[in-house]
């Protein structure tokens, strides 16, 4: 197999994505609003086992810029949906690598103990398997409403290594086997940034699936979620008003008319919302402490909205 990495893009020019309010042409630019909180994100923090290549939100064994939320602020959230009527349905758990955070096992309980949805965004390796006995009590309780949604990059070990470090192959695959004998609900997300075509990448996940017995349906884009990349520095166009009408894209289709995201920074006092999972860092898109502060329209200001939302037509849930 001789695949590549397509030639980067040219770098993004300084005066786009400055203004809230408007493009650097001058034009108004696009907004979001939320049309119900169908999803819940949780950031667990940002410590991971591995360090990723084009990870966007850069974790790692050292970076703990998120700290590990706690299952009692997590609560206060949850207490939150069920008192404001926000008819919330999905609460979902990415990272850094979610299984590390001490809570996590806590969390999931209170969360499928209260009738909500849980998904997790996992690489399936150690720090889950740790957890084996647990999790699998756990699945046995609550059943398909709770979903594993597993990082693989690629269907082949090579790029699949190329991007998360050698050795994180095999962990990964035997992660995903167990998932599959202990009867879990499961889906796969892989990454669109090769010199593939998405059906060939597609028909690649699916031999794989079906050599390992993995029960992940490689034709559903949602059962198997092709991202794609994101790399802020890369030029990207601005996104106005018009836009939608030119792109016959519907911003209710946007991931932020239906999510936020909660994180905690390393050092601070308590937890705040964003708009979405694609914007860990950027203080600028805080919306407030709770979730009635986070109910308004979202600028799409960020590179990230245009290339990853817009114009990728990606989306981190399955319930938008």
């Amino acid at each position: 197999m001789n695949l590549q990495r397509p030639r980067p893009a040219p770098a993004l020019a300084p005066e786009k994505f400055q203004d809230p309010d408007r493009t650097a042409a001058g034009e108004i630019r696009a907004a979001v609003a939320l049309d119900g909180l169908r999803t819940l994100w949780i950031n667990t923090g940002t410590l991971c086992n591995l360090t990723c290549k084009g990870c966007y939100i850069d974790s790692s064994p050292t970076n703990d810029r998120l700290a590990y939320i706690s299952a009692a602020e997590v609560a206060a959230y949850l207490d939150e949906i069920e008192a404001e009527g926000l008819n919330t349905r999905e609460i979902a758990f990415t990272g850094g690598e979610p299984f590390m955070n001490p809570d996590i096992m806590a969390m999931l309980e209170d969360v499928l103990a209260r009738g909500f949805e849980a998904l997790v965004l996992t690489n399936a390796m150690r720090p889950m398997m740790k957890l084996a006995a647990p999790l699998a009590a756990l699945r046995a309780r609550h059943g398909d409403r709770l979903l594993l949604r597993v990082s693989l990059d690629h269907y082949a070990r090579d790029f699949h290594e190329l991007m998360r470090g050698p050795h994180s192959w095999d962990p990964a695959i035997a992660g995903l086997e167990w998932l599959a004998r202990k009867g879990f609900r499961i889906h796969v997300a892989g990454r669109a940034c090769w010199q593939e075509s998405e059906d060939a990448l597609r028909a690649g996940f699916a031999r794989l699936f079906a050599d390992h017995a993995i029960p992940v349906d490689a034709v559903d884009p949602v059962a198997l979620t092709l991202f794609p990349e994101m790399d802020e520095r890369l030029d990207v166009p601005e996104i106005t008003e018009a836009c939608w009408g030119i792109l016959g894209v519907a911003p209710e289709s946007m991931m932020c008319a239906g999510s936020r995201m909660v994180v905690k920074r390393k050092g601070a006092e308590r937890p705040v919302v964003l708009p979405c999972t694609l914007l860990p860092y950027d203080e600028s898109f805080e919306m407030g402490p709770r979730l009635t502060d986070a109910l308004g329209a979202v600028k799409l200001n960020h590179p990230h909205c245009a290339r990853f939302c817009v114009l990728g037509g990606g989306s981190c849930s399955r319930a938008e």
